[in-house]
């Protein structure tokens, strides 16, 4: 069965697995101030947490997709604001605040840049990757395109404290008229700006899948991908209606990158079966162009057998 049609065939199945998911930041209408989807109590940046506010909160398992917690290990993604007005250059600004409750200055650099600050709203719509600049205040800034509706920003980082690699996540409120839009159907192939994108390879939660994406233009294979963020290709999957974030990384053969084009494989694990939204960031003739993919995810006949 060739993916497309494999993908169709996910999704009725899962339609009852997320009906209950998806009504997560899906009113329809004005937006008001962000709610924390965690449950721990916002803290604007740059403001102090006693000893009590961090350890309070609960580790997080180590199978818990990241992105779902404001909180964890002692570390705060804490926004200036949670509210802001809808624009093309918004300025935002955050701290990722430490366990003992001031700004983490100090990061280990991935995948060239010292903190990844990824932003969608909650309809999987407007997807954004930036690289905000990080002042001596410990205060991170970025501007972003923001539409209304509620947003979730997610802030994939690792501390040098302690060397690991962690993705806090919060809400973020931009005013006015919202109407949800709903995800586009499953597909393997995406347009954007004169490119083609084909998807190879499926989704099967709990087990290490390999995806493979292929880059064309106007029917000619492109192999001469630039590199991004250290590799010719970055691609983040945002599970719907939690927003869960996994990590998707490149794969390798033998130590060694795949070459510049026209395909580049990943490899990552879906934490559980839904559907997914996959945003491939590469880079060709200077540019950086982004192609979308919703992709379903469910465990295979063995495994349901």
């Amino acid at each position: 069965m060739n993916t497309p049609t494999k993908i169709a065939a996910f999704t009725v199945g899962l339609i009852a697995v997320f009906g209950a998911a998806v009504g997560v930041g899906s009113a329809v209408g004005p937006v008001g101030p962000a709610e924390n989807s965690s449950g721990t109590e916002h803290t604007p940046a740059g403001a102090g947490h006693g000893s009590g506010g961090h350890d309070a909160a609960a580790p997080a398992p180590a199978d818990r997709p990241g992105g779902l917690q404001v909180t964890e290990d002692g570390y705060t993604l804490a926004l200036a604001d949670d509210t802001v007005p809808a624009g093309s250059a918004t300025p935002v600004a955050f701290t990722v605040q430490g366990p003992d409750g001031s700004p983490v200055t100090a990061y280990d650099t991935d995948h060239d840049v010292d903190l990844h600050l990824i932003a969608v709203r909650r309809d999987l719509r407007g997807y954004q990757h930036v690289h905000p600049d990080l002042g001596d205040d410990g205060v991170w800034r970025a501007p972003l395109t923001l539409e209304p509706g509620s947003w979730r920003l997610f802030a994939d980082f690792t501390a040098t404290a302690d060397g690991e690699n962690r993705v806090l996540g919060a809400d973020l409120a931009v005013p006015g008229a919202h109407d949800p839009e709903p995800l586009p159907e499953p597909s393997a192939v995406a347009q954007v700006a004169g490119y083609t994108v084909v998807l190879t390879g499926s989704l099967t939660p709990g087990e290490e899948s390999e995806l493979t994406l292929s880059v064309s233009r106007d029917g000619v294979p492109v192999t001469d991908l630039q590199p991004y963020l250290g590799a010719y290709g970055h691609l983040v999957a945002l599970r719907d209606g939690d927003l869960a974030y996994l990590h998707v990384h490149p794969a390798e053969h033998d130590g060694t990158q795949a070459a510049a084009g026209p395909h580049v494989p990943f490899v990552t694990t879906a934490p559980s079966a839904g559907t997914y939204r996959l945003f491939l960031d590469f880079r060709h003739g200077d540019a950086v162009h982004t192609a979308a993919f919703t992709v379903a995810a469910e465990h295979s006949q063995e495994h349901s057998s």
